[in-house]
């Protein structure tokens, strides 16, 4: 079973309903938000959720598994991933009650839902199916650096920052490009990628040998389209995060970045330890790219959360006067400068 066949889910948020809290609701609700039914926050119960997310228009914010039920529900789907991976004692009492009630489980955590002998019996009981969308399965590929020899353009997002829009800029550029006539692909290589496009490898679960193999081999699985946008994980300077930065890097062999950034951030999130500066790291990145397979970083994707259109516009303005690089909010203002850019780098028309 995939997670694209469950189409009337419940999304977990716990309390989490914030951008940065309940990173993987909001991305499901955005590209996924006609097949959720509710969104499980007692904290937030009758809310509106787009006065939470700006999206989500009459999905409705419940209480409890229960309440929810109502809505004539498939699945429940953990939408927050907390630091670790790790299941919090307050969720399984979710989990427990949304399995009595046969719904499937559709997990991102780092732990294996299907090993914890209380849940995956409880689930066989009750002919509920547990999806650990995490799991790369028994992955022992060691990357040689073919990527590199495939036709399909490829353009990795990466970024100054984890939770910095490395993923929703890959979805945003795939959509733009398509409408632009190419043939373009999206490569999840995360646990919310995959639940929104149904398919792909979370890296970042993959033995560390073996990680920049899986970059590889999900490059290979899109080597008949045009081009692919892949994305980006971690922060190639962020302590925790920065192997499955350079996996990816190494594994895909891109010929084109786009740097993700959010103007202010000057410290990495989760580890509170300073980040290096938006030129530092497109240099870094460059740099290490070109250690493999030439690669240029064709243009800078800002999140702007938090600021007015004219503050954003100014932080673009900024951003582009200090790299000489097109520069944009790929959600307020469209992705039109970097589709241009990667065009022209690639020799797409």
């Amino acid at each position: 079973m995939n997670c694209v066949d469950f189409r009337r889910m419940i999304v977990l948020t716990d309390g989490k309903l914030t951008p940065f809290g309940a990173k993987t609701a909001f991305s499901v609700v955005r590209y996924r938000g006609d097949h959720v039914a509710a969104v499980l926050d007692p904290q937030h119960a009758g809310e509106r959720l787009e006065d939470h997310m700006g999206w989500g228009q009459g999905i409705p914010i419940v209480a409890s598994v229960e309440e929810a039920m109502r809505y004539e529900p498939d699945s429940l789907l953990v939408g927050v991933a907390p630091i670790g991976g790790q299941l919090p004692d307050g969720w399984r009492g979710y989990i427990t009650s949304a399995i009595r009630h046969g719904l499937g489980i559709i997990s991102g955590l780092h732990v294996m839902l299907r090993e914890d002998e209380e849940l995956a019996a409880l689930a066989r009981s009750h002919g509920a199916a547990l999806l650990d969308v995490r799991d790369p399965g028994a992955f022992d590929r060691v990357a040689d650096g073919r990527a590199a020899d495939l036709s399909v353009k490829r353009v990795l997002t990466v970024g100054t920052d984890c939770a910095i829009g490395k993923m929703v800029t890959a979805l945003e550029l795939t959509a733009a490009a398509r409408r632009a006539g190419w043939d373009a692909a999206f490569v999840a290589t995360g646990q919310t990628g995959i639940m929104i496009e149904g398919w792909g490898i979370a890296v970042d679960r993959v033995i560390s040998d073996f990680a920049a193999g899986a970059a590889e081999w999900l490059c290979e699985q899109v080597a008949d389209r045009q081009i692919a946008f892949i994305e980006g994980q971690g922060s190639i300077t962020h302590p925790g995060y920065s192997g499955v930065s350079l996996s990816l890097l190494h594994g895909s062999c891109p010929e084109a970045l786009i740097m993700c950034h959010q103007p202010g951030r000057t410290k990495h999130r989760g580890v509170e330890q300073p980040s290096a500066s938006l030129t530092e790291h497109i240099a870094l990145s460059e740099r290490l790219a070109n250690a493999r397979h030439p690669c240029r970083v064709s243009g800078v994707a800002l999140y702007t959360t938090g600021l007015s259109d004219d503050e954003a516009r100014a932080a673009i303005d900024a951003a582009a006067d200090e790299t000489s690089l097109p520069v944009t909010d790929i959600v307020r203002f469209g992705c039109d400068p970097l589709i241009a850019a990667l065009g022209a780098h690639l020799g797409l028309g």
